[in-house]
């Protein structure tokens, strides 16, 4: 039962979940820090007033609703970065693949590069 757990993580696609989930939270790291210490500050000038204290009371509720147009722009950010950066890229990718202008180039194997290297010899 340990060895099967042990096969089951070492599979490929979980090391890869595993580097997605660590590199999508530092991600997210860095979208927040330029949501709060760029984007926020920006729409609070613009509003007049600082946007995470943007605020209503209601029956003695009170409702952040700054905190939720933050969250909107943390997620618009997030998405257009994902979007440009990886998908887009990646669909450009698979066109081309498609028409057949980008192909995977097969490297020489050993034998050939020795029939090469012995060829070009022999000719000297």
């Amino acid at each position: 039962m340990l060895s099967e757990f042990k096969k089951f993580l070492m599979r490929g696609n979980v090391v890869d979940l595993a580097v997605a989930v660590v590199i999508g939270t530092a991600f997210t790291a860095i979208v927040t820090a330029i949501t709060t210490g760029l984007i926020t500050p920006l729409v609070g000038m613009i509003v007049g007033k600082d946007f995470t204290d943007m605020t209503f009371t209601l029956n003695n509720s009170t409702f952040a609703y700054g905190l939720v147009i933050d969250a909107v722009i943390r997620f618009v950010s997030i998405s257009a970065v994902v979007f440009f950066l990886v998908v887009k890229p990646m669909q450009v990718l698979a066109e081309r693949r498609a028409k057949g202008e980008v192909t995977d180039e097969v490297a020489p194997s050993t034998e050939d590069l020795l029939t090469e290297i012995r060829d070009l010899l022999a000719s000297k």
